[in-house]
C-alpha cells in the first residue's frame, strides 16, 4: 500500500476519514462542502481502496484549501478503509462520512457546539435530501427517513430507544476507536457491506462509552441513485440484521420485524383480495395515499410523492424478504 500524496500534518481536534471506490465526482462534492465549513479545526484523510477510477485529481484541487491527506492502499472493504484512515490520523476524535454525502456550512460546528454543551465518546447525525438530489433519491431519501416508515426512528429529535450511529456521519473519540479496534474484519458479504456500522455501534456500548444523535449535525446523503439499487440495499440490510442478531442478541428490536410484518400483511391482503371484491387492498391503498401527501408536501412535488410510493415500498418489501430469508436460512451469509 502507497502513500500517493501527502500534506504536511498539523494537529487538528477532528479528523474527518472518508473511503473511497471509483467515485470522483461525489469526492469532489463532498469536499467543496467541506471547505465551506465555518469551523476550520479538522483535517481530511481519503482513502482510496483500490479504485481503478481515482480521486487523487480531485483532492489536488483542494490542496491549499484543506488539510487533506491522500491514501491509496488496495481493495479491502470500507470498514478497513477506516480502519486505515483512523491509524493515520491525528485528530481527537475522527468522524467517519461517507463520500455520498455532502455537509452544510455548519455541520462541524454544529457537532463541536454539542460537545461543549455535553461531551460524550460517539455520536452520530441524521440526514436529509438535497434539492439538487434527483427525484428518485428525493423519494429513496424519504423513505428512509420519514416518521410513516422504519425511517422514523432512525434520526429523529427524540429516541425511544439508544441511538446507533450509522456510517454516513458517525463521529468517536479517537482513543475509543482505537482501543474497540476499529470496524470488524468480517469478510462475509452482507454483513460487512450492511451490518458493519451497526455491529461497531454495537460495541461501543458494550465497552462502556457514551453515545448519542447530534440532530444539529445532520449532512445531505445521497444514498442509491435507482430503484434496483435501493432493493439490493434495504434486502442485504434486512438479511445483514439477522447477521447481528446471532452475533448479539440486543441487535434485534421489535421494530426491525415491521418491515417483515408488513410484508406478509401486504402476500396477506392480495391473497383476500379476490374474495373480497378488492377491498383487502383498501389498507393497502389508504396507507399509499398517506405517504403521497405526507411526501408531497415535504418535497413541494406530487411527482416525488408518487416516486416515494414506490420507494416505500420497495424499502418496506425489500427489506422484509431479506430479514426473513435470513431468519430461516439459519446461517450467516
Amino acid at each position: 500500500m502507497a502513500l500517493i500524496w501527502l500534506v504536511q500534518k498539523s494537529k487538528m481536534k477532528y479528523s474527518i476519514i472518508v473511503p473511497v471506490y471509483n467515485r470522483p465526482d461525489e469526492v469532489d462534492e463532498l469536499l467543496e462542502s467541506l471547505s465551506s465549513q465555518t469551523l476550520k479545526d479538522f483535517e481530511v484523510v481519503i482513502v482510496e481502496d483500490g479504485s481503478k477510477i481515482t480521486c487523487k485529481d480531485v483532492c489536488d484541487k483542494y490542496a491549499n484549501i484543506l488539510h487533506l491527506h491522500y491514501y491509496y492502499k488496495e481493495n479491502s472493504g470500507p470498514g478497513q478503509s477506516r480502519n486505515y484512515g483512523v491509524e493515520r490520523a491525528n485528530g481527537e476524535y475522527v468522524l467517519i462520512v461517507d463520500s455520498d454525502a455532502v455537509a452544510p456550512a455548519g455541520f462541524m460546528q454544529a457537532i463541536d457546539d454539542e460537545l461543549k454543551r455535553q461531551p460524550s465518546d460517539a455520536w452520530g447525525g441524521p440526514d436529509a435530501a438535497h434539492e439538487s438530489f434527483t427525484d428518485v433519491q428525493k423519494a429513496i431519501s424519504y423513505a428512509m427517513t420519514s416518521f410513516f416508515t422504519t425511517g422514523g426512528i432512525r434520526g429523529g429529535k427524540k429516541q425511544l430507544d439508544k441511538f446507533y450511529p450509522r456510517s454516513f456521519n458517525l463521529g468517536i473519540r479517537r482513543e475509543a476507536y482505537l482501543a474497540l479496534g476499529g470496524f470488524s474484519k468480517t469478510r462475509f458479504s452482507k454483513m460487512s457491506l450492511y451490518g458493519e456500522d451497526i455491529d461497531f455501534s454495537i460495541r461501543i456500548y458494550k465497552a462502556g462509552y457514551s453515545c448519542r444523535l447530534f440532530p444539529e449535525a445532520w449532512v445531505w446523503h445521497k444514498r442509491r441513485t435507482d430503484f434496483r439499487k435501493f432493493w439490493r440495499q434495504v434486502y442485504n440490510s434486512g438479511y445483514a440484521r439477522i447477521n447481528l442478531w446471532r452475533m448479539y442478541p440486543e441487535a434485534l428490536k421489535p421494530v426491525h420485524a415491521l418491515p417483515s410484518v408488513f410484508t406478509l400483511g401486504v402476500v396477506g391482503l392480495l391473497v383476500l383480495a379476490p374474495f373480497t371484491c378488492g377491498w383487502s387492498l383498501v389498507l393497502l391503498l389508504l396507507y399509499a395515499l398517506l405517504i403521497l401527501i405526507d411526501s408531497s408536501i415535504q418535497s413541494k412535488s406530487m411527482k416525488v410523492g408518487f416516486l416515494a410510493v414506490a420507494a416505500v415500498f420497495v424499502q418496506l418489501i425489500g427489506y422484509g424478504i431479506g430479514f426473513l430469508e435470513s431468519l430461516f436460512s439459519g446461517k450467516l451469509r
